[in-house]
């Protein structure tokens, strides 16, 4: 007889056999010699925040606005440090000339946004290296001596003699920065240059072009007297001048 159709797959069913065997998989469950690290997270960070973190900004920092502070003086480089002179960042840099100054920190943003409004559309990255942690309290006009500081009016920056404080690289040609850097400079009280990456630094107003600091710091060499020629002497009657009153 030929057998029937259902009993056949019964039967092929029935010789099939799950394998017990245990697979190589990997276990999920921590082993006893397993430990955990750890990770310390820094305090007042937020990795995932669309709202401003609380550290501050470069133009207003957390600093408590009530605490008064010493109006103070720029940094004046004695000891011949170059702290500051340099780009080290970026590419370009805006470098102070004249004299140091307190720089408030409503400047500093007009002369940001100039370059970001000239350089729109442009790719680069602009790098700050001041920081406005500095407060001014004014009291009120025809106020009497005394009476106190004066209430807060806005942070400023403390910006010594020959310092850069806006560094910028991009792919950007230099004469559109250049052109940016001086738009940005006109908005900035004071004088400004433009510099370059590799530019030499300076010390106070000296710039160590061709010197070094070393020789700075070295005395002055005497001069000995041989090496030195005596003046031409002149005769008396040249010296001996008639009176203009005379005919």
């Amino acid at each position: 007889m030929r057998p029937n159709g259902p009993s056949c797959l019964i039967d092929a069913l029935r010789s099939l056999r799950i394998s017990h065997a245990p697979t190589a998989r990997p276990s999920i469950i921590p082993s006893a010699s397993f430990a955990p690290r750890k990770v310390q997270c820094p305090q007042n960070v937020r990795f995932f925040s669309a709202t401003a973190s609380m550290a501050g900004n470069w133009l207003e920092p957390s600093i408590n606005r009530k605490k008064k502070m010493m109006k103070g003086r720029a940094r004046v480089a004695t000891g011949g440090s170059t702290k500051g002179t340099t780009v080290v960042w970026g590419d370009y840099g805006l470098r102070m000339i004249d004299h140091h100054r307190r720089i408030s920190a409503q400047h500093l943003k007009i002369a940001e946004d100039t370059i970001k409004q000239r350089l729109r559309g442009q790719k680069y990255r602009l790098y700050k290296r001041v920081c406005c942690n500095v407060g001014v309290f004014i009291s009120g006009n025809e106020m009497r001596m005394g009476k106190g500081k004066g209430s807060f009016d806005h942070w400023a920056a403390r910006v010594a003699v020959n310092q850069i404080i806006l560094e910028l690289r991009g792919m950007i040609h230099e004469q559109v920065v250049r052109d940016a850097f001086r738009l940005a400079g006109n908005k900035l009280p004071g004088q400004w240059q433009f510099v370059k990456k590799g530019a030499p630094p300076v010390v106070g107003i000296t710039k160590l072009d061709g010197i070094t600091l070393e020789d700075l710091k070295r005395p002055r060499r005497k001069v000995p007297a041989e090496s030195l020629e005596p003046a031409p002497q002149t005769s008396n009657s040249e010296t001996q001048r008639t009176p203009l009153d005379l005919p």
